[in-house]
């Protein structure tokens, strides 16, 4: 065992998301469905439920636990919705989009190109959770953005 323990684990990034989940074992498999996750790490508790799991989609980490209504933890589906939207940055939008569908994602907004240089739209997942989809698909200057979003403020939305 090294003697130097570094404060960020090897793997980790800075921020990462931890998504409370009703039915977490089954949120593990869509994920694994839909996004290509790879299951890290499951800790089940005595109840059965996940007290605490580790996935990863592409180079980030990806916590995730059951409710637990008696400690004030709740989903998105009890809480009925949920502010947050994570963004999932891929090399093949289409593919991920289309899997992702076909797994139970709810489309939130239409998979389309974007003024601002991306392959974007957004899912809702089955648990009630948010994702942002995108390929960067061309490079777009301030300039160029700052006219492109006067243009869709000006006829009412994106794509």
């Amino acid at each position: 065992m090294s003697s130097e323990v570094k404060p960020v684990e090897e793997g980790m990034h800075t921020i990462t998301p931890h998504l409370v989940c009703a039915n977490c074992h089954e949120a593990i498999e869509f994920y694994k469905k839909a996004f290509g996750a790879e299951e890290v790490m499951r800790m089940p508790m005595p109840d059965g439920k996940v007290g605490h799991a580790m996935l990863r989609i592409g180079d980030s980490p990806l916590f995730l636990a059951d409710e637990y209504p008696d400690y004030g933890s709740f989903g998105p589906l009890a809480l009925k919705g949920s502010p947050v939207t994570i963004h999932l940055s891929v090399p093949n939008v289409d593919q991920v989009w289309e899997r992702a569908v076909a797994a139970g994602a709810t489309v939130r907004m239409a998979l389309a190109d974007q003024f601002w240089g991306d392959r974007y739209g957004q899912l809702d997942d089955p648990f009630g959770h948010r994702w942002s989809l995108a390929t960067h698909i061309r490079d777009v200057s301030p300039q160029e953005m700052d006219e492109a979003m006067k243009n869709e403020a000006a006829t009412g939305g994106c794509a």
